[in-house]
């Protein structure tokens, strides 16, 4: 009777079988396993900040027209809509205002509200030329806050779909975007072509 019970407390326990230790010993012997890698030395130089950027990137595209050097799809009277250039998905899009502010405070009435429906205008297009099942739009507010350029105030809005978060980010963080940014601005510039600014 006590040799059943310690059999049962043994299973309960978790132990694993012989059997179950052999085959995690074969599985360390066919070490590295296959599997593909995506190379992409360009963004190391991003993320470990080695850029240094002279001026605002986003005034930049605000000074000139809309155009792929500047990813910028679209202005309006204080608003710009503009491509990001490491997007989390494909149709990853910026909106922001036209003037350098970091404090949505500080923007006027005019600029807050045109912001605003900008917004609503992105979210048309991205829908439009992406059909998403969902959508994160999110805006951090100052650096501490995650905010990448925090002196310049820019939403983020990013398609997503079902399952679009596999391993990949989980494990090996990195993403893998499957149109590049250049194809998006083709895809967004075709929408935007009939828009008034």
């Amino acid at each position: 009777m006590a040799k059943k019970s310690k059999a049962k407390n043994k299973k309960a326990s978790g132990v694993k079988s012989s059997k179950a230790k052999a085959s995690r010993s074969d599985a360390g012997s066919k070490w590295p396993l296959e599997r593909q890698v995506f190379f992409r030395p360009n963004r190391k130089k991003y993320v470990r900040k080695e850029i240094k950027d002279s001026g605002c990137v986003f005034c930049r595209a605000a000074e000139a027209a809309p155009s792929a050097e500047t990813l910028c799809v679209f202005k309006s009277k204080y608003t710009q809509i503009v491509l990001n250039k490491f997007p989390y998905n494909n149709g990853h899009l910026l909106v922001l205002p036209l003037r350098h502010c970091g404090d949505l405070l500080k923007l006027s009435p005019d600029e807050y509200t045109d912001l605003h429906y900008m917004i609503r205008l992105a979210v048309e297009a991205i829908n439009a030329v992406y059909q998403p099942t969902g959508l994160n739009i999110g805006l951090n507010h100052g650096s501490s806050a995650g905010a990448g350029i925090p002196d310049h105030l820019h939403y983020h809005i990013v398609p997503r779909w079902s399952g679009d978060v596999n391993f990949f980010p989980l494990i090996a963080k990195t993403k893998v975007v499957i149109e590049t940014v250049e194809d998006s601005y083709k895809s967004f510039e075709e929408f935007f072509k009939g828009v008034e600014s």
